[in-house]
């Protein structure tokens, strides 16, 4: 099994050298601070987060999504609410029209045949699922946005660091799409990151070029998408973000974030700040979870049409109470980790290197 992911790896890395390190994007600087620090385990594989009417709302993924988290403003979980339908990879979460949008979109080894959205009651757990197919084969994917009309926009995670933005082939709402489905994609363009110096993320891969979430502003003037190293945030005209993406001429801001072990998760607040989020990931012994960061005034960031060239991060005021334990992960994170860096040894030729090897001399 992990053999043909290694392969599309080694494949992917070749495209990564080709292209990635081409994108085109100017650095905004940007100050953070803590929001604040989550203890329950049960948010260890922290990937999704929304808001609705100030209230903060969570889940996992690797086997974590089967409930979503609602917390107070401590990141304390107030309760648990388990999800409708049993989920196969959820990966981001949103809100629409006081409703959750779980984004069941996770596909490494892209072997789905549908990929899904579910509602969710975020009071009484009732909901329904929404599959839908992509026009052109499997992909994983990470990043869910509903723009202001209701029309969700899936952005894919692609190694080569070119992300397809899709949307419902008849443009539907959420509102409208069929159950169980599914509703047909089309694809509207996509969207290149570039390389970026930002610290953080996981190792043995480009985070920078990976899409990881995303988040719409409350009052649908700022779209934003995450890699595990950056911010991208944009001002969809007419509420159209699937447009706004795609185009590569578009102003953006691209803001380089805290370190954070693998940042997946975001998004908007009320008064216009931007919640970042992590899982553990890569984090200390002890079990300590990365602190939430908050972006003041997210909404008034200044954007700027992107030059060709690899974009320059500017690094964000750092978080207070960084942990500088020594890191550990799990099986499955070694595992995808392993897969990435058998890549990178294939492209390089080294003779007798092993990713097992490479793990133990880093770690």
């Amino acid at each position: 099994m992990w053999s043909r992911v290694v392969a599309r790896s080694a494949a992917a890395s070749v495209v990564v050298t080709a292209t990635a390190f081409g994108g085109t994007a100017f650095a905004a600087p940007i100050g953070t601070e803590t929001y604040c620090r989550p203890a329950d385990p049960g948010l260890a594989e922290l990937s999704g987060l929304t808001s609705i009417d100030g209230v903060l709302y969570a889940i996992g993924d690797s086997g974590a999504d089967d409930r979503v988290a609602v917390l107070d403003e401590n990141c304390a979980v107030e309760r648990w609410i388990d999800v409708p339908v049993d989920p196969y990879d959820v990966e981001d979460l949103t809100s629409y029209d006081g409703s959750l949008w779980l984004a069941d979109i996770g596909d490494n080894q892209m072997r789905r045949d549908t990929v899904a959205l579910t509602r969710m009651d975020p009071t009484t757990g009732a909901g329904e699922l929404h599959r839908l197919i992509y026009p052109d084969g499997a992909h994983d994917a990470e990043t869910i946005l509903i723009e202001p009309g209701g029309r969700p926009v899936i952005v894919t995670k692609e190694l080569s660091g070119v992300s397809g933005v899709y949307v419902p082939a008849g443009d539907e709402s959420v509102t409208e799409l069929s159950s169980p489905g599914p509703t047909p994609l089309r694809k509207v363009g996509e969207l290149a990151f570039a390389a970026t110096d930002t610290v953080g993320g996981p190792p043995f891969v480009v985070g920078s070029i990976l899409a990881t979430g995303g988040a719409v502003s409350a009052d649908g003037t700022v779209a934003a998408v995450r890699t595990y190293t950056d911010a991208y945030l944009f001002h969809p005209s007419d509420g159209d973000i699937a447009s706004v993406l795609v185009d590569p001429d578009a102003p953006r801001a691209v803001v380089a974030l805290p370190d954070q072990p693998q940042g997946e998760a975001l998004a908007f607040l009320d008064d216009g700040s931007l919640l970042l989020a992590s899982e553990a990931g890569f984090g200390p012994e002890d079990g300590t979870l990365p602190p939430f960061a908050r972006v003041p005034n997210a909404l008034s960031v200044e954007t700027s049409v992107p030059e060709t060239g690899v974009a320059e991060s500017v690094s964000p005021t750092p978080i207070a109470e960084q942990s500088s334990q020594t890191p550990t992960a799990t099986d499955s994170e070694w595992e995808f980790r392993a897969a990435v860096a058998a890549g990178v040894v294939l492209i390089a030729g080294a003779v007798g290197f092993t990713v097992r090897r490479s793990m133990r001399s880093r770690w």
